[in-house]
């Protein structure tokens, strides 16, 4: 495990300048979640999903222990602002959710007793902390079923308010029309005026000489 947790942790501190304990975390919830369900991790199928609670470093190291990612369609967020994820076994829809202990700062410090600087304490002390120490693991029932999760490739649908396509069965059927989320219950952009692209183009181009 040791060699593997080195190798994983080199991955997914690739694109960084450095490594931090929420990379180190990410790994080690990876791997946890991935082996409690019995699937051997990384892996190169879909048998897997993950759904995470935040972005960020700690999904790098997600990423790199289990080798599921958004573009395979294997790798979701749900932004409540946690270090924390649920594994699901696709095949199955057995499910889990880890999240590393309350307490775990203060449990870091035992396992590197020579650094007082809590960051560093903890960057070292999640590497080797037994998973009893440093996650807590939790069965979970997904509030959709996976297929649903995952939805079906290829199936397309027009807005019946906007007409902009909607994939992978995201619409809103409301009073027998499918609407996108966005005109259906508001999204996260209010839009002001339509522009061609062209005059978009322009527009960014003009507020870049002036800066």
């Amino acid at each position: 495990m040791k060699a593997n947790l080195a190798q994983l942790l080199a991955q997914a501190s690739a694109d960084h300048s450095h490594l931090c304990p929420r990379q180190v975390l990410g790994v080690r919830i990876g791997l946890a979640g991935a082996a409690v369900l019995g699937l051997e991790a990384p892996r190169r199928d879909k048998r897997l999903l993950v759904i995470l609670e935040t972005d960020g470093c700690f999904a790098d190291g997600v990423e790199a222990a289990t080798g599921c990612a958004a573009g395979h369609r294997t790798l979701r967020i749900e932004d409540y602002g946690k270090i924390a994820a649920t594994f699901v076994d696709v095949q199955t829809e057995d499910a889990l959710r880890v999240a590393p202990r309350l307490d775990v700062r203060q449990r870091a410090y035992a396992y590197a007793p020579d650094e007082t600087r809590h960051y560093f304490a903890q960057l070292r002390a999640y590497r080797v902390m037994p998973d009893e120490e440093l996650l807590t693991i939790q069965p979970v029932q997904l509030a959709q079923p996976v297929a649903e999760i995952v939805s079906r490739p290829g199936v397309r649908v027009n807005c019946a308010s906007c007409g902009e396509e909607i994939i992978n069965e995201r619409e809103v059927i409301a009073d027998g029309q499918a609407l996108c989320r966005s005109c259906a219950h508001g999204g996260y952009y209010a839009s002001t005026i339509l522009l061609p692209a062209p005059l978009v183009e322009a527009q960014y181009a003009w507020a870049s000489l002036d800066t």
